[in-house]
């Protein structure tokens, strides 16, 4: 059987599949139903390679990752004795990869905006791909919490209107207290003139 391989290139990333098809679901010579190996190279980093679990552990860190960014609110992806995990860094995003192999130190690779975006775009394009007849086990898209969404409001910008608002009401209270108040004047009575009474008329 004749292995079959596919390649999705973009400007900083190129992602390598190779494959069989699945016969006894009745694939085509064309299609990739069994996951052989896979290679990925970086700008300026090492080739990497691993198996299904390593590929399959990127596409569920990575890509969810990029529409929290895209959403201006990034976190970090992964847990800590996963294959891979991704978060923000102070010069971009830091892709950390670990071997399943003992003794193997993890890999840290950094990458900016630009990186990132080839990175999903070859990702997404494998994932979108029907040649590619995998059942990718991969989180839901959802979309973003409300306290998502407000945390990446700065903490000092989503204090600064409550707290405005309270000084202002705190002052307003004090002057109000502080100006005197203006004299009571005394009512001043309404006098009263007697209608003289009417004469009586003459025969």
């Amino acid at each position: 059987m004749q292995k079959t391989t596919y390649r999705y290139e973009q400007s900083a990333a190129r992602l390598t599949v190779e494959g069989f098809p699945d016969l006894s679901a009745g694939q085509g010579n064309d299609s990739i139903g069994i996951l052989s190996g896979w290679r990925l190279q970086l700008v300026a980093a090492p080739e990497l390679e691993g198996t299904r679990e390593h590929l399959e552990a990127m596409m569920a860190v990575v890509m969810p990752y990029a529409r929290h960014c895209l959403s201006k609110a990034p976190k970090r992806f992964g847990e800590g004795d996963g294959f891979v995990s991704i978060g923000p860094d102070r010069a971009g995003h830091q892709l950390e990869l670990r071997s399943s192999r003992e003794g193997v130190a993890p890999l840290q690779l950094q990458l900016d905006d630009a990186d990132l975006a080839d990175l999903v775009r070859c990702l997404d394009r494998l994932r979108m791909d029907q040649r590619v007849q995998l059942s990718w086990t991969l989180p839901m898209d959802r979309p973003l919490h409300r306290r998502e969404l407000a945390e990446r409001i700065p903490l000092h910008r989503r204090l600064a209107s409550p707290v405005l608002g309270g000084l202002a009401l705190i002052l307003g209270a004090a002057g109000s207290m502080v100006l005197p108040l203006p004299p009571v004047q005394e009512p001043v009575p309404v006098e009263q003139q007697a209608e003289p009474l009417a004469e009586p008329a003459q025969p």
